[in-house]
Parts: structure tokens; C-alpha cells; sequence
């Protein structure tokens, strides 16, 4: 029975994933710097979109620091234009490489030096880096213990009656945060099982049936969650 957003409630949703699915393998990425690339051309788009563009910058030499410095963004943005919004994603590219090269001299093991809140403040007032695409750089690149949230993350939850739609970002990313164990392999697979849950099932017109996730949904509609657990949110859990 689920018990909302604890750590009891969330990791019930983890184990009915994960059981389904099996290991996720997820991010696909043959670097941390692939990550990061990855990170920033999936943004509004589908991933296959973002593969598509990866694999052009790799055919085309460009996907490296050095190379994607030294490139015009005109140049980038033909490269790279299965991703959508192509000029904006060149440009952020080209600023986010900037700020790794001056920051850090291009230095993953420097990166990973810096405290994980510092860091994640400095992504966020970089150009085109949202919090969502900080949080996948974070998790998935440097190995930091930050929960990645994003639309499936939101969706699967306000449809079994956790959180509404409009939860703030920051507040859903602090109760996992708070409930879960801060380790960068539970965070990884977790959000890896919600993507696949997502990609799946809880469409925007979901496929409840064999999902994963259904018994959980069928025990809310049938009132088994005491009340006061079903109202709990995540706005209101102690950190």
C-alpha cells in the first residue's frame, strides 16, 4: 500500500518499477561530457531528437570541448538540428563548454571538487541551463546526489493522487531529496524507472492497464490510503 510521498511510500513505487523493468542502463552516454551535451539538446524535445544530434556531432568530430569551443555556432546548429531550437541549443552549447574550460580548465575531477549546492548555483546562472538540465548534469555527469524531476516525474505522481500538476520544481526535488538516501545509484535508477514508467504508461493519456504502477492507483481509487496519509505532500514533509 502506498503511504504518499515518504520514504516507505516512495520506495514501494521504486520496487513495483524496478520489478517490472529490470536494470535501466540509463543515461545513455559513452562520456561524462556526452552526458552534458545530451543534457542540454534533449531539452523540449524527444531523446531520440537528442541521440540523433549526438551522433552527428560525433560523425562530425564536434563532440568535445575543444572541438565545440573552436566551432562557429552557425556551424553547431546545422549539426545539430534533429534536436529542435537549434540556434538556441548551439549558443548554449558554446556558453556552457565557455564556462567548463574557464571554470574548471575542462576538468571533470575539478568539477567534482566543488560542494554540490555551490555547483548546482553556478549551472543554474549559466546560459539555457534550467534547473532540470542542471540536475541531469549533476546526477549523471559529475555523480552528485541530486534528484532529477521532470514532466513524467510530476505526471506519475499528480495521476495517483500525490502532488498537482503545478508542484514547484524545487519543492518535489526536496522531498525526494529528503525520503530517499542520498545515493547517486538510487537516484540514478529511480528517475531512470520513472522515465520508462513514463515513456510507457502514464502518457499524457495513460495506459493504466499492466502498468506497474496500477495496484498503487487502484488502492487510491478504492480509499485504502488513510486520510491523512493521501493529503500529505511533499510541501508539507519535514526535511
Amino acid at each position: 500500500m502506498t503511504k504518499g510521498l515518504t520514504r516507505d511510500g516512495l520506495m514501494a513505487l521504486y520496487r513495483a518499477m524496478t520489478a517490472h523493468f529490470g536494470p535501466s542502463g540509463w543515461w545513455p552516454a559513452n562520456s561524462p561530457f556526452e552526458v552534458m551535451v545530451g543534457a542540454i539538446l534533449t531539452q523540449n524535445t524527444a531523446w531520440a531528437n537528442a541521440a540523433k544530434a549526438i551522433e552527428n556531432l560525433k560523425a562530425n568530430g564536434l563532440l568535445s570541448l575543444e572541438a565545440i569551443e573552436r566551432s562557429s555556432e552557425e556551424g553547431l546548429a546545422r549539426v545539430i538540428r534533429s534536436s529542435g531550437a537549434f540556434n538556441q541549443k548551439a549558443k548554449r552549447l558554446k556558453t556552457f563548454v565557455s564556462y567548463l574550460i574557464q571554470r574548471f580548465g575542462g576538468s571533470l575531477e575539478e568539477m567534482r571538487q566543488v560542494e554540490t549546492a555551490k555547483l548546482r548555483e553556478e549551472l543554474l546562472k549559466t546560459h539555457g541551463i534550467g534547473p532540470e538540465t542542471a540536475d541531469t548534469i549533476l546526477l549523471y555527469a559529475v555523480g552528485k546526489p541530486v534528484f532529477v524531476i521532470d514532466a513524467y516525474t510530476k505526471r506519475i505522481l499528480a495521476n495517483h493522487g500525490l502532488v498537482t500538476q503545478d508542484v514547484p520544481y524545487e519543492a518535489l526535488r526536496g522531498c525526494f531529496e529528503c525520503n530517499l538516501e542520498p545515493e547517486v545509484a538510487l537516484f540514478r535508477e529511480f528517475h531512470a524507472q520513472i522515465v520508462l514508467t513514463g515513456k510507457h504508461f502514464c502518457r499524457k493519456r495513460p495506459l493504466c492497464f499492466s502498468c506497474p504502477l496500477e495496484p498503487f492507483l487502484e488502492q487510491r481509487r478504492a480509499g485504502v490510503d488513510e486520510p491523512e496519509t493521501r493529503k500529505q505532500t511533499c510541501l508539507s514533509l519535514p526535511c
